[in-house]
């Protein structure tokens, strides 16, 4: 049963790096998803998985979340039972860090979405870390989804606070003389650019870190499956558990700073005396 499992385990990963192989010769439009280890859907059906897996992981996570957080609400208590109690920490740490930014008065408007931004992000890292499932950051259009969810919500709530005339103000450099109003052609392009750029760095970031995480994962466990074979043995290698307990903390990482990037961007676009 073992050798069977890992038989087909091997065969698709090798399928795969051929796949992501015979892209890169064809000119590297693999996205490089080729390269993690195969996920449920894939074995299902291959062609399917390359375009919809990343979606349907991510609803799965989202569900979760949605399922608990029901299920702490309608069964809350004034002394909090093992699962209330942990989200009630897991809430608290969140509201502290992100007031520790912003302040009280607007980490009480904002810890809904950063929170749920950070949550979010932090099981789609670690669902990717079980046998058989995909994280769905390690796709770009998830980080980039999230990404532009960001800066819309940024771009958003600075024109709301300021003002559309506030606001252009602001992306001049906030000018008050005549020099500062001369730098204005100069410093309002600039900002712009630094806006739009906001987005791509959060998106390829997040996809970086945790796309390399799968690839090194998936080359340590074919590394194991290989060995294996070479040694007889009824199961593989595990040399990829140091890595995957390197992983768990990278993830969690990746998650905090893509949401503490975000409380910044958000305090950077409201006005000075909100600070």
């Amino acid at each position: 049963m073992f050798n069977r499992l890992f038989y087909h385990i091997l065969t698709a990963t090798h399928d795969a790096a051929a796949h992501g192989a015979e892209h890169a010769a064809e000119g590297g439009h693999g996205g490089g998803e080729s390269h993690e280890l195969p996920n449920l859907i894939t074995f299902i059906n291959k062609a399917f998985a390359h375009h919809y897996d990343a979606l349907i992981y991510a609803g799965v996570v989202a569900l979760f979340m949605i399922v608990v957080a029901m299920i702490t609400y309608r069964k809350r208590q004034m002394i909090p039972g093992r699962l209330q109690n942990l989200v009630e920490m897991i809430v608290e740490g969140l509201y502290n860090l992100i007031e520790s930014v912003m302040g009280s008065k607007e980490a009480k408007k904002f810890t809904p979405f950063l929170g749920t931004l950070f949550v979010y992000i932090w099981f789609m890292n670690l669902l990717g870390l079980i046998p058989f499932f995909k994280s769905s950051t390690s796709s770009i259009n998830t980080t980039a989804a999230l990404a532009l969810t960001v800066f819309l919500y940024v771009q958003y709530t600075g024109i709301r606070r300021l003002g559309v005339w506030g606001y252009v103000h602001h992306l001049m450099g906030s000018p008050t003389d005549v020099v500062t109003w001369c730098l204005a052609p100069i410093n309002l392009p600039i900002h712009l650019v630094g806006e739009l750029a906001k987005p791509f760095s959060l998106a390829l970031r997040l996809f970086g870190n945790i796309t390399g995480e799968d690839i090194l994962i998936a080359a340590f466990v074919s590394l194991g499956i290989m060995f294996m074979g070479i040694f007889g043995s009824p199961i593989g290698f595990p040399f990829q558990i140091p890595f995957i307990l390197l992983a768990m903390l990278t993830s969690t990482i990746q998650a905090l700073v893509f949401t503490m990037l975000s409380t910044i961007y958000f305090v950077m676009v409201m006005p000075h005396d909100e600070h």
